[in-house]
């Protein structure tokens, strides 16, 4: 037997060596460059305030509650705030913007009804001029194992947690070797004497060494594998990285989806507070969660989680780590849990599909999981929250309207002055993360793509006015197999010789085909590659009334280069972007670049005005005020498949579509369905009225309603109309004197 042992005792030392060699290969491998996949955070544009902003003590309340600000009248600690009368006192946290860092403050808030009348730094005792406050986290991108944590310093963990985890996890943290002998004798012994588990005999190292190398099987072969990496972890590295290895890494939660590790991340979540705010119960309570955040889940077992801390607290207390007083006074005191932690990873997902596809440009997918990118991003959280309203309440009626069910929509709305994309809805289900309807549903634009014919046309302003007479009659077109194409207007009627700006206003399908027919269908395309929109598409009249597909996203792209004066901004999600210690990586630079000429633009931006005040969008003022002056287009398919509304406000633009996924008739005009979603939307969000800036070359003339010609002031029939200097019609008829009709510059083509 001795023999056979001897023999075979120099395999086993082999084989047990090379098994050593292995866990030290694995531990070295792992932990020296241990590097954790720390997922991006996204943030939405942050609130400022400012004295005159229209925000009143509800709404920011609203935002602080969404910050998990909690209310305190005490202001005891950061992220608190309190009410007192028409003021609200707020002890913000500090925050670091791309370009710079934001400290805590403690402010007072003003308020005159709906605006704030004053802003003040109480810790400076001076008025502010503005306030940034921290951002919302809207999303992360997380890699496939959806581990979340804060890395901290050693130095950075407060010395009573530190305490609180030798007192209760590693009394001997300090003098054994990654494991304890001693410690798992006292265990047994303290554990019988209480008759519960009071302290666990795995030592810290043995602890680390099971989260970050091991399965949480109970099972003797994992017990052994933990205690010898315990041991070869304790000889390779110093307590003190072991130490701040493990405050990282530790579990301590679960957030749905997300695992919340690391001391310093459970502290924002359980408290919403950083590490170096906490009291002493939160810290005995945090150190409770190591023994099972499962079962002592504050949100589920409150009374399991206080008795635990109480357990802590007492064996603190006996260590002499804090005083019995000390241990008595943090028993008394409430858990003081945030009531809802909750952390969505992905709050507003068909914006951040976008955000996606956008940084995928710059960025690899293993750098948006696993780098701890910080990503700001231009989200208007009130907006994108007023566009899903807008969407859920404004479906229901016209589903009703229509008398058929299956609806859905698309919604974006951007900066009228940037491009930033504020709000973008892809669904009648905001939280839906499937097909995204705003960047991917491609359908007929219909009437939406008569500004484009007309801004053709306007380019040329030797030949082409507002006021230039159009023929609105019947035409007959060979279409596609040679067949005629005979289309009509909406109201199934012929309106004659019109104006140019009574036929965009009023969406004449005739006169629009004559115009586009003479201005050539293939410049009208390029016009829209000017205006942003780089969609190769049939050269057939019927691409005159909208029979070309775009997505939501390109008819915003078109219309932003409308509402931006004929200067191209690309739509954009992305302010900038940092790395996780602050370095800005990426910064948004608006570059316009001017792509259409400006008096034309603002020709066709003044009949998109008439167009709302008194075309097809007239109804839009039943939810708006009328000062607003709204340039904006509505947009209807055959059959009535898809409706559309594309506009803007002095500070927003939006483009809805409501249609339904089968492509069967919505049985909705423009103004019928579409509109009425953005105008629910641009009513909560609106804040200024359409002001267009009128360039150097244009000036005004009286022009005849009926002729086209130019009038005397105060004639009935005159309205004061813009003209690129040089092309004014001629004077027609005096006041009173019969009326002659101007020849149509469409007529003599057909």
């Amino acid at each position: 037997m001795l023999r056979q042992i001897l023999v075979l005792l120099p395999f086993f030392v082999v084989g047990f060596g090379a098994y050593l060699a292995y866990l030290d290969y694995r531990i070295r491998e792992e932990f020296e460059g241990k590097k954790w996949s720390l997922p991006a955070r996204i943030y939405a544009a942050p609130m400022e305030l400012f004295v005159g902003a229209g925000s009143g003590p509800e709404r920011l309340e609203q935002r602080l509650a969404d910050l998990k600000f909690r209310p305190d009248p005490l202001l005891a600690t950061r992220a608190s705030y309190a009410r007192r009368g028409t003021s609200l006192l707020v002890k913000t946290r500090a925050f670091r913007f791309p370009d710079r860092a934001e400290p805590a403050r403690t402010i007072r808030v003003d308020f005159d009804g709906d605006r704030i009348s004053a802003l003040t730094d109480l810790d400076k005792g001076r008025s502010l001029a503005v306030l940034r406050l921290e951002p919302l986290q809207v999303g992360s991108f997380y890699p496939t194992i959806k581990e979340d944590r804060i890395l901290i310093k050693l130095a950075q963990a407060p010395d009573l947690l530190l305490k609180a985890l030798f007192a209760v996890e590693d009394r001997d943290f300090y003098q054994h070797a990654g494991i304890s002998a001693r410690g798992i004798l006292r265990a047994v012994w303290v554990n019988a004497r209480s008759g519960a588990i009071v302290q666990g005999g795995s030592t810290l190292t043995q602890q680390l060494v099971k989260n970050l190398f091991l399965s949480s099987q109970r099972t003797w072969w994992r017990k052994i594998n933990e205690a010898f990496m315990a041991l070869i972890l304790e000889a390779r590295y110093s307590k003190q990285q072991i130490l701040e290895a493990y405050l990282n890494e530790i579990y301590l939660g679960q957030d749905g989806a997300r695992a919340i590790h690391g001391f310093a991340l459970a502290s924002q979540y359980y408290f919403g507070r950083s590490l170096s705010e906490l009291q002493l119960q939160h810290i005995a309570t945090l150190v409770g969660l190591v023994r099972g955040p499962s079962y002592y889940d504050p949100f589920q077992a409150p009374d399991r989680v206080v008795k635990r801390r109480n357990v802590v607290l007492d064996a603190m207390a006996e260590q002499h780590y804090v005083t019995f007083a000390q241990a008595a006074e943090a028993k008394g005191k409430a858990l003081d849990v945030l009531a809802d932690p909750h952390q969505p990873i992905s709050q507003y997902p068909a914006f951040l599909d976008l955000l996606k596809r956008q940084l995928a440009k710059d960025y690899q997918n293993e750098d948006l999981t696993s780098e701890g990118l910080r990503i700001f991003t231009t989200l208007e959280v009130d907006a994108q929250r007023a566009a899903e309203a807008a969407v859920g309440d404004g479906i229901k009626q016209l589903e009703q309207r229509a008398g058929r069910r299956g609806l859905e929509t698309a919604a974006i709305v951007t900066r009228r002055d940037s491009g930033e994309i504020v709000a973008l809805v892809g669904s009648r289900n905001p939280l839906s993360a499937g097909f995204n309807r705003a960047l991917d549903a491609e359908r007929q634009i219909g009437s939406l793509y008569k500004p484009v014919v007309y801004l053709t046309a306007l380019r040329n302003s030797k030949r082409y006015t507002i006021a230039s007479p159009l023929s609105d009659r019947a035409l007959r077109l060979k279409a596609e197999g040679g067949r005629p194409w005979l289309p009509s207007n909406y109201d199934g009627k012929e309106h004659g010789t019109v104006l140019l700006s009574t036929a965009l206003a009023q969406s004449y399908n005739l006169a629009t085909i004559r115009l586009g027919l003479s201005v050539g269908v293939e410049r009208t395309l390029e016009t829209l590659r000017r205006m942003g929109v780089s969609r190769k598409g049939p050269t057939f009249p019927s691409v005159l009334l909208g029979a070309v597909s775009m997505t939501p996203i390109e008819v915003a792209q078109a219309y932003q280069t409308l509402a931006a004066e004929g200067f191209l901004m690309p739509l954009t999600t992305i302010r900038a972007v940092t790395s996780r210690d602050g370095k800005v990586l990426q910064r948004h630079a608006l570059k316009p670049r001017q792509q259409v000429d400006t008096s034309a633009v603002f020709l066709v931006n003044t009949v998109l005005q008439e167009a709302v005040s008194q075309g097809t969008g007239k109804s839009l003022y039943a939810l708006l005020p009328r000062h607003f002056n709204v340039a904006g287009k509505t947009g209807t398919t055959n059959d009535l498949r898809d409706s559309w509304f594309a506009g803007f406000t002095g500070d927003y633009l939006g483009v809805v579509w409501v249609g339904r996924d089968d492509n069967q008739p919505a049985r909705l005009t423009g103004a019928q369905g579409a509109m009425r979603i953005w105008g629910l939307t641009m009513k909560q969000i609106a804040r200024e009225p359409v002001t267009l800036a009128r360039p150097q070359n244009v000036a005004e003339a009286w022009i005849d309603r009926e002729t086209g010609l130019r009038s005397e002031p105060g004639c009935p029939t005159a309205v004061r109309m813009p003209f690129i200097k040089g092309s004014e019609p001629p004077t027609g008829r005096a006041c009173g004197a019969t009326a002659r009709t101007a020849p149509s510059v469409s007529d003599s083509l057909f």
